[in-house]
C-alpha cells in the first residue's frame, strides 16, 4: 500500500494560522477504485481562498470539516489508473482535491496538460492556472478594458494582479499598481509593462494616487478591500468599473475591518461593482485559456513563481499571502517533475 502525507484541518484559526491548526498525517491509502486515478502532487497551489475555506463564515462554497483534509489544487502525475481518460504518466490538474502527497480522484475530475514548448510547468499554476483565468475573465468580463483608460490593480505584484496589469496594456489602458515593498514595484514597472506602481507601506497613499492617476480611475481591479479600497473608491471616475476579486486584508482580521467610508461615491460615480469567482466560468477555460497561452507565447506577458520547498512547509507559507513576502504565484513544491 502507499504511504500518505496529508495536512488535516484540527481547529479554526483566531486571526493568522497557528501551530495547531492544521497537522501533518501520515497514513496508508486504500486500494485505488475503479474509475479513479493515483495522482501524486508536484506542485501545491496556494491562494488566499485556502483561508477561506478554513474559516466557518457563509463563504461560496461549504468550508472544510474540522478532521478532514485541507482542500486545495494543484498540478501531479498519474502514478497508477483505473480510468481510460488519464493513463499513468499523464501530467494533470487536480481541480479540488487535498494538500497531501497523493490524491485518488475520479479520472473524470482531471484534466491532462499539455506540453508548450518555451512555458514551465509552473505556467499551469499561474497564467494558465485559476489565478490567470481569474484575472482574465474579471478584467475582460467586468472591468471592459478600453484603450486609453486608466486601470489600477491592488496587490498588483500577485499572481492575480500582475496578469491583470498586464492584460491591461495589452488592451491599451495606462496601468497603474500597488504593491507592498519598493523591490516589487520595481518589478511592476522594468519586467511586467506596468506605467507605474506605488508602494502603500511607504507616504500617503491617496497623494500617491493623485500622483499616479490625475484624471481619476476608470478600472479598479479590487483585490485588498479596507483603507486601500476607500482611497481607491474616492477616485473613481463616472461609469468606472470595479471587478471584486478579493479582500485579502479582511481574511485574518479578528475584528471588523472598517470601511468603504465613501461607498456613496459609488452611486455618485454610476460605478459598475460586481464580484466574482472563477468558479462562475468554468464553461468558459477554453477561451482564456487560448487567449492567455497566445500572449504568452507572442512574448507578451512576464510571470514569477515564487517555490516553495517542501509540503511540510505549506502552512507557514500560506503566511506570505498575507504579509506580502511572495511574488507572483505562490506554489508548493511536494515532488519532482518527471523526468
Amino acid at each position: 500500500m502507499t504511504t500518505n502525507r496529508s495536512w488535516i484541518l484540527r481547529k479554526r484559526p483566531e486571526g493568522d494560522l497557528a501551530t495547531g491548526d492544521l497537522e501533518l498525517v501520515t497514513s496508508e491509502m486504500p486500494a485505488l477504485a475503479d474509475g479513479h486515478a493515483r495522482v501524486r502532487t508536484i506542485y501545491l497551489s496556494l491562494d488566499p481562498t485556502n483561508r477561506i475555506w478554513m474559516s466557518d463564515a457563509d463563504g461560496y462554497m461549504p468550508p472544510v470539516g474540522i478532521d478532514e483534509a485541507m482542500r486545495g489544487s494543484g498540478i501531479g502525475v498519474v502514478e497508477e489508473s483505473k480510468s481510460e481518460a488519464v493513463p499513468v504518466g499523464t501530467i494533470v490538474n487536480t481541480g479540488l482535491s487535498t494538500w497531501s502527497e497523493y490524491n485518488d480522484l475520479p479520472g473524470e475530475q482531471l484534466n491532462a496538460l499539455p506540453s508548450i514548448p518555451g512555458l514551465s510547468l509552473t505556467a499551469f499554476t499561474g497564467p494558465l492556472g485559476m489565478t490567470g483565468m481569474t484575472a482574465y475573465f474579471g478584467l475582460m468580463d467586468i472591468g471592459q478594458p478600453k484603450a486609453g483608460e486608466t486601470l489600477l490593480v491592488s496587490a498588483a505584484a500577485g499572481a492575480v494582479g500582475s496578469m491583470v496589469g498586464q492584460i491591461g496594456k495589452i488592451h491599451g489602458c495606462r496601468v497603474i499598481g500597488i504593491a507592498g515593498s519598493d523591490e516589487k514595484c520595481r518589478w511592476l514597472t522594468e519586467e511586467a509593462g506596468f506605467d507605474g506602481a506605488i508602494n502603500y507601506r511607504s507616504g500617503d497613499l491617496g497623494a500617491a494616487l493623485d500622483l499616479h492617476c490625475p484624471d481619476g480611475i476608470d478600472i479598479n481591479f479590487e483585490n485588498v478591500g479596507g483603507e486601500i479600497m476607500d482611497e481607491v473608491i474616492s477616485r473613481l471616475n463616472d461609469f468606472s468599473r470595479m471587478p471584486l476579486c478579493g479582500l485579502i486584508s479582511s481574511y485574518n482580521a479578528t475584528e471588523p475591518v472598517p470601511g468603504p467610508y465613501n461607498f456613496a461615491n459609488l452611486l455618485m460615480r454610476r460605478t459598475l461593482l460586481k464580484g466574482f469567482i472563477i468558479l462562475d466560468y468554468l464553461d468558459r477555460m477554453p477561451e482564456g485559456m487560448q487567449a492567455m497561452a497566445g500572449w504568452l507565447m507572442e512574448g507578451k506577458l512576464k510571470f514569477e513563481t515564487d517555490i516553495v520547498q517542501g509540503l511540510e512547509h505549506a502552512p507557514a507559507s500560506l503566511e506570505r499571502l498575507f504579509t506580502g513576502k511572495n511574488l507572483g504565484k505562490l506554489v508548493v513544491q511536494v515532488s519532482e517533475e518527471p523526468d
